[in-house]
């Protein structure tokens, strides 16, 4: 929890208490449902909050504005967001039941009323969002086939629609179909070593791809 203050020391109290209350709440769940290896669980902030959260040093996102959170799994990187941004809606989709249900106790818990979670593949949502966001759950061409036609036109934000995606490695060749990509290197804002090849991909998607 420490290195969450220490990143975003703007937050408010219910913002700490709710970043507070994640480990409690995911130890609790993770006992039923297993959605974080075991391994990752003790290692939960800086593994999965602060990785989530990594989109969040390079992007802020308007209130009023929509995210798709697709693969959630546990809610990673929908539910950090969403505490980060409590005025921006985040639709946080998976296509395993269980996960979902995760999310959506964990939501509730939190007292989170700007996340929505379903069991859906990305394919078959039909609505449009600012911005799309994941974590590495396939390589990007074949996302971004997932996602088409889902990004809205119109321009409000610092950078310009798109996905925000994250993965660690050499994305060279997986980015090089790819124009209007950036990459943003966590170790940029975060010290630990886990996040040395850790990056945001910012793939901009000005019309529907």
């Amino acid at each position: 929890m420490e290195e969450i203050l220490h990143c975003f020391p703007d937050l408010t109290n219910t913002q700490k208490e709710q970043f507070g209350a994640l480990e409690g709440l995911y130890k609790d769940w993770n006992a039923k449902i297993n959605v974080i290896s075991r391994k990752d669980i003790d290692e939960l902030y800086t593994r999965h909050v602060l990785h989530s959260l990594g989109i969040a040093k390079v992007m802020t996102f308007e209130p009023g504005s929509s995210v798709l959170d697709v693969g959630t799994g546990g809610g990673f990187p929908g539910i950090p967001l969403a505490i980060l941004f409590p005025e921006t809606q985040f639709y946080l989709v998976d296509v395993i039941a269980k996960k979902i249900k995760v999310v959506q106790e964990v939501a509730a818990a939190l007292g989170l009323k700007n996340v929505r979670a379903e069991q859906k593949r990305a394919e078959n949502i039909n609505a449009e969002f600012d911005f799309i966001v994941s974590r590495a759950v396939t390589n990007m061409p074949d996302f971004v086939k997932w996602v088409r036609g889902k990004v809205k036109k119109e321009q409000r934000h610092t950078l310009p629609n798109g996905i925000l995606y994250l993965k660690g490695g050499d994305l060279t060749e997986e980015l090089s179909v790819f124009q209007r990509v950036t990459l943003y290197e966590l170790s940029d804002y975060f010290s630990d070593e886990f996040f040395d090849t850790k990056k945001v991909v910012h793939l901009a998607m000005k019309y529907k791809v």
